[in-house]
């Protein structure tokens, strides 16, 4: 397993059966993976854990937890046992909420959503934010980090000037596609070396590993391009 990888793959299926061969076909470039809803709500802790277990790997739990405090609290204390490295919970329900998930788990890292990579500027204003998505970023970076949260997920567009505020953030960045490969649902994307020269810690990836026909041979080219 390679332990100082800044690629955490994005294990987007509830195809169960495909899981075990994905990771066994990635370790050797990859030790965190992101687990999300829709993989949570159908197979649950249990699950998870057999696959921490058996596999040894870190556990990104991508479930973007957005509620009222108590209920945040509740729902980070039910998952605790699986001791996550990375937590998700939006920035936008405010610094009492992502405190107390931060209390919640003290040995996790909260990983604050920003702006969804999914949004452009257009439908960010659609949707209620003014401003740009720099601008709101920076300004939901500034209140989750000033709550207890350790990293910030935000678009590669973001993150030099995360970075440059918040030098100390770890910088989590989703919509990463390397060359050739389709944008498909994101808006604001780069290529790996361009979000690591950007100042990214670490890339998420998805289906351009996990759809790729020898995923192995992918996530280690993609590793070497970025070392």
């Amino acid at each position: 397993m390679s332990k100082d990888s800044p690629i955490i793959l994005a294990v987007d299926t509830t195809d169960l059966s495909s899981v075990d061969s994905l990771i066994e076909a990635t370790r050797e470039s990859i030790s965190i993976y992101k687990f999300g809803l829709e993989f949570y709500l159908k197979f649950g802790s249990t699950t998870l854990q057999s696959l921490l277990d058996r596999f040894g790997i870190k556990l990104f739990l991508d479930l973007k937890l957005h509620d009222i405090g108590n209920t945040v609290a509740g729902a980070a204390r039910s998952i605790a046992s699986l001791d996550p490295f990375f937590l998700t919970v939006h920035a936008s329900g405010g610094a009492a909420m992502v405190r107390v998930a931060a209390d919640a788990l003290p040995n996790t890292k909260i990983a604050a959503v920003t702006i969804l990579t999914s949004l452009d500027d257009k439908e960010m204003k659609r949707v209620g934010f003014e401003g740009t998505v720099t601008e709101r970023v920076i300004g939901l970076s500034d209140l989750a980090l000033a709550s207890g949260a350790r990293a910030i997920v935000s678009s590669a567009r973001e993150v030099t000037e995360i970075k440059r505020r918040f030098p100390s953030a770890i910088t989590i960045t989703p919509g990463i596609r390397p060359p050739g490969s389709s944008q498909d649902d994101q808006a604001r994307t780069m290529t790996p070396k361009e979000a690591i020269e950007s100042g990214s810690d670490y890339l998420v990836i998805g289906r351009p590993i996990s759809a790729a026909k020898d995923p192995g041979r992918v996530a280690a080219e993609i590793l070497t391009s970025i070392r």
